[in-house]
């Protein structure tokens, strides 16, 4: 791929959430190393964008609510315009565009096309023509399935980028950790014996573990170990968090008292997480945190990428809906799930990792085709 060797000037697209970003950040990183000077611009929602000013291969964020994308909203076709505009003034030599394969890569190819960028990759499931100057024909979920990790650093392998090491990024910066050890001291929480942060909030409504569900792990675990429990999620969850924790005499609650770099600052001191498939479980792998992962079946390709882990869930014939509210109206394959296997998978991951280094490849669920 000679056209990409004097590459300097690269613009990823990454229109998804935090933890699309992180799950990006190895590709990333592969462009960052395959081409050395190079700066690298991500253009993102502002839920990716405060993941993206974490990761440090990442020189430039823009953010943009793409009108193709679920969670933006209505606005004027002008502000589309303006961001064209805007893209065509930054010099970029290539443009690098990750999706997951239920996405449509073709509205932010136009983009790039109109913007003047002269070469645009992504995978694409039909033959694009002029819309991208190279494209990776879209194998999944036909022919295979794969992390979505792996799948990003395929598609910039295509260009001969790869990178020496493929974990996750997110850098803490001294002043959040600071303020994460500070706020463990002020609650009692050291290093002599363990702790959990517990995460039971979700997005999307079909990837949330029950709360009754929580309490009664949370319950079990505080028996057992009789371990400070912190409980984290944003200021709308504060009331889910008070009532599973109601009762238990060292249940923390930090919902809505953190930034995102002191929420990573906690989980990278954190023994281990417990916490529902959604952007803090990608947040304890790219720290290297051991996580138990409460994993409802909408997606296998989200598990937790080179981190101790345990994934649970309980397999149901719906598996793969990529819904975001459960169309079956049961969540079986979250409420099957008893507290029991949260409390075993939670007391092997404290008993049985004997390194928070332990980089093990987890690959995407192995689940029976509908």
């Amino acid at each position: 791929m000679k056209q990409w060797n004097n590459v300097r000037r690269i613009l990823c697209i990454r229109l998804d959430y935090m933890g699309d970003v992180l799950m990006s950040t190895p590709a990333i990183r592969a462009l960052k190393q395959s081409h050395p000077g190079s700066s690298i611009t991500l253009l993102t929602s502002a839920s990716g964008a405060a993941a993206a000013r974490h990761v440090p291969e990442i020189d430039e964020v823009i953010e943009y609510a793409a009108p193709w994308m679920k969670s933006s909203a209505v606005h004027s076709p002008a502000d589309d315009m303006n961001m064209i505009a805007r893209l065509s003034q930054g010099g970029y030599d290539a443009a690098v565009i990750f999706t997951v394969y239920s996405q449509n890569p073709l509205p932010a190819a136009m983009m790039c096309y109109l913007a003047g960028i002269p070469l645009r990759l992504a995978h694409c499931r039909e033959n694009p023509y002029q819309m991208l100057s190279h494209w990776v024909r879209d194998p999944e979920p036909d022919e295979i399935v794969r992390h979505e990790v792996r799948r990003q650093l395929d598609l910039v392998a295509s260009v001969g980028a790869t990178a020496d090491d493929e974990r996750m990024s997110f850098s803490v910066p001294p002043q959040d950790m600071e303020a994460a050890r500070n706020l463990l001291g002020a609650i009692g929480v050291g290093s002599e014996r363990p702790w959990i942060v517990m995460h039971p909030g979700a997005t999307a409504q079909s990837r949330r573990y029950p709360p009754a569900h929580w309490k009664a792990a949370a319950q079990r675990l505080a028996e057992r170990l009789d371990c400070p429990l912190l409980f984290t999620g944003g200021r709308d969850e504060a009331g889910l968090i008070d009532d599973i924790r109601d009762g238990l005499p060292q249940a923390f609650s930090l919902a809505g008292k953190l930034s995102l770099g002191e929420l990573a600052g906690v989980i990278s001191l954190a023994p281990l997480l417990i916490s529902n498939n959604t952007g803090p479980a990608h947040l304890a792998a790219a720290v290297g945190t051991p996580v138990v992962d409460l994993y409802a079946l909408t997606n296998p390709q989200h598990t937790p990428w080179q981190v101790a882990n345990r994934v649970l869930y309980h397999d149901v014939p719906c598996r793969n809906c990529y819904k975001s509210i459960c169309p079956q109206g049961h969540h079986h394959c979250l409420t099957k799930v008893d507290p029991d296997r949260v409390v075993s998978a939670a007391l092997e991951l404290l008993h049985a990792v004997p390194q928070r280094q332990d980089t093990e490849q987890i690959q995407p669920l192995q689940l029976l085709p509908l």
